[in-house]
């Protein structure tokens, strides 16, 4: 009865019935989900780490931990070169981009360490830091089952755990972000960044699987960005050759 006594409304509800969005009609929000509350709280209250509002679930940097942003070819890489001393600290996956966790201000550092190991400045590598006021989009919680949203991946480095880590990364809320190797337990997990004052710390078994220092670590980050640079050259070159007629003389 009110839709004949009102001709607009009946108009605005046909338009809606038709899937046709009405400018009188406000379209819905989509809420955020459990798993974005449970993983927000997870890094606010298990880790101390504060977190942005918003989706997905970003992690605020520069105030527990700096970033350094490397391609996840070179990344993988130069773990596998640090050996046991590269498995002491936080790693993350994000597309085809890792994000290693180091200490507090070590974003500050990075510029004067390049340039005191003669790489240069930071633009002439593929290599960025991420410091005070910068985002890192959350990976999963650790622990949580494959298929819940907030999942994580496997908790390995290298070549085939980045496969293994992008293929169980799904569609989920949190995308492509995952943890290659997940923070420490609870708040304890700032003691296992590298730092330049770490100089290869011996990690709470004493067994010198700890982190490496900073320098060393950004030191291999580097040679492992640069090699992977001049191989893409040397291929790109190479499929340009194959793709010219040979010259005679």
């Amino acid at each position: 009865m009110s839709t004949q006594r009102n001709p607009a409304a009946a108009q605005v509800v046909a338009r809606g019935m038709a899937g046709i969005p009405s400018p009188d009609v406000p379209p819905q929000r989509r809420p955020l989900t459990v798993g974005d509350e449970a993983l927000g709280l997870w890094y606010e209250d298990v880790l101390g780490w504060p977190t942005v509002p918003g989706r997905p679930v970003r992690l605020a940097v520069g105030v527990r931990f700096d970033v350094l942003d490397v391609p996840a070819e070179a990344g993988g890489a130069a773990l596998a070169r640090l050996g046991r001393h590269g498995r002491g600290f936080p790693v993350a996956l994000s597309g085809d981009r890792m994000r290693l966790l180091v200490a507090a201000g070590s974003a500050e550092e990075l510029p004067g360490l390049l340039e005191w190991l003669d790489w240069g400045a930071p633009p002439d590598l593929d290599l960025t830091a991420i410091g005070a006021g910068g985002l890192m989009e959350a990976p999963g919680i650790p622990g949580t089952p494959p298929g819940v949203p907030g999942a994580p991946g496997p908790v390995r480095c290298g070549a085939g755990a980045v496969r293994d880590a992008r293929a169980g990364a799904g569609d989920g809320s949190q995308g492509a972000a995952v943890w290659l190797r997940p923070p420490g337990p609870e708040r304890e997990a700032g003691a296992s960044l590298p730092t330049i004052s770490a100089m290869g710390t011996s990690g709470a078994g004493g067994n010198g699987a700890g982190p490496p220092d900073l320098v060393r670590l950004v030191n291999t980050v580097a040679t492992q960005v640069h090699r992977v640079r001049l191989r893409r050259a040397g291929a790109a070159a190479a499929a340009q050759a194959d793709g010219q007629p040979l010259a005679f003389s």
